[in-house]
């Protein structure tokens, strides 16, 4: 295509050759501006258009909240009805595309007891470009786990319709603070907070268990954070429970209860080392174990079975007897850790000793048995 101003340039000096003639009365001026207007609207080049616009439907999107809480009372309900009066709605508007978003639907009980409704309202709205979103409207009980700590970056008007009533009643607890570890037989410091209906104030009895045992009943101020001193009563997994009792006509129970797990540790690992028999490896267990200072060894070598009698004074002896009652009967809860190091049963350990062991197991106790298949 020809510029204008090119186009201008190259015209106006025949436009203006053309209008003399025309002053003058010269012969053919009349067909030569004729032909210099023809020429000047070839290059122009004139297009007609004709477009058809097709208007794109502004999205909307509803998000329903089907998280546990949605499950007490008439909430689900309420929250089928408000879905299909919306649908109803909306549908009568040409101009909106609207998008139903289900959240908190899965089947794990684990992912149901989280709200996330602006990660649905998101995805909602993943493949639309900024223009074309038209608003947003959640179906919701109000527990939302994802809500933006400022304002939503969210640039279109967005409602929300609250299931339930102003009249209900639900007080839960929950855990505010709670360490993942604590050290055995030390104080751990905890902080956990009840929360009632309605900026409800006022004082309540909580129940504090560890491993399903009552060990103390606090009292607590409603609405406030609550510290909170727990011993751990032993090393591995440790579950400290916080109960309320509920209020008559409360929704539901089931967050009248606070759970945390936490796995105890110790401050020095404790270890029984048994060796069955001299031999050069006992000294490797030796080293190895006293090499941390955190390691507390208890060690004993069986020089000689019962069975065995030379007739030496027991006053002559430089040996002691193995002290299986106090290492086995009174004293095994100590250890963290019992190691047997080439030991075979000799009439050492009475049967009825082998039994306090797999209960010191089951209890969390650590056993290791170092020996080859000459000792199976």
């Amino acid at each position: 295509l020809v510029s204008w101003p090119l186009l201008g340039l190259v015209l106006a000096p025949l436009l203006l050759l053309a209008l003399v003639g025309l002053w003058f009365r010269q012969r053919g001026a009349v067909f030569r501006l004729a032909g210099l207007l023809a020429l000047a609207a070839a290059l122009l080049n004139p297009v007609f258009l004709d477009e058809e616009r097709e208007a794109l439907k502004s999205v909307v999107a509803v998000v329903v909240d089907r998280s546990q809480s949605q499950d007490i009372g008439e909430r689900t309900k309420q929250t089928d009805e408000a879905l299909a009066g919306l649908q109803q709605r909306l549908g009568r508007f040409k101009q909106f595309d609207v998008r139903v978003v289900e959240a908190g639907k899965s089947e794990a009980a684990e992912e149901r007891t989280e709200t996330r409704l602006f990660g649905a309202l998101e995805s909602a709205f993943r493949d639309v470009p900024p223009s074309r979103i038209g608003g947003a409207i959640m179906i919701t009980d109000g527990e939302v786990h994802d809500a933006p700590a400022g304002t939503p970056d969210f640039n279109a008007p967005l409602h929300a319709l609250i299931t339930g009533n102003d009249q209900e009643k639900d007080r839960r607890i929950r855990f505010e603070n709670a360490p993942r570890f604590g050290l055995v037989g030390k104080p751990l410091e905890m902080t956990y907070r009840v929360i009632g209906t309605n900026n409800e104030a006022g004082s309540i009895d909580v129940r504090v268990s560890v491993n399903g045992e009552q060990v103390s009943v606090e009292r607590a101020t409603i609405g406030q954070a609550m510290p909170l001193q727990v011993t751990i009563p032993g090393a591995g997994r440790n579950i400290v429970e916080l109960a309320i009792d509920p209020e008559p006509d409360e929704l539901t129970d089931t967050n009248n209860r606070a759970i945390a797990l936490i796995d105890g540790i110790r401050e020095n690992l404790r270890v029984l080392l048994v060796s069955g028999e001299p031999h050069a490896g006992e000294r490797t267990w030796r080293n190895l174990l006293k090499s941390d200072a955190s390691v507390d060894l208890v060690h004993f070598t069986i020089l000689r079975p019962p069975e065995k009698q030379d007739g030496t004074p027991i006053n002559e002896l430089s040996l002691i007897a193995f002290p299986t009652r106090e290492l086995f009967v009174e004293k095994i809860k100590d250890f963290d850790l019992i190691i047997f190091d080439r030991y075979q049963h000799r009439d050492v350990l009475p049967i009825l000793y082998y039994d306090y062991i797999a209960e010191y197991v089951e209890k969390g106790g650590a056993l290791l048995i170092a020996a080859g298949p000459e000792y199976a």
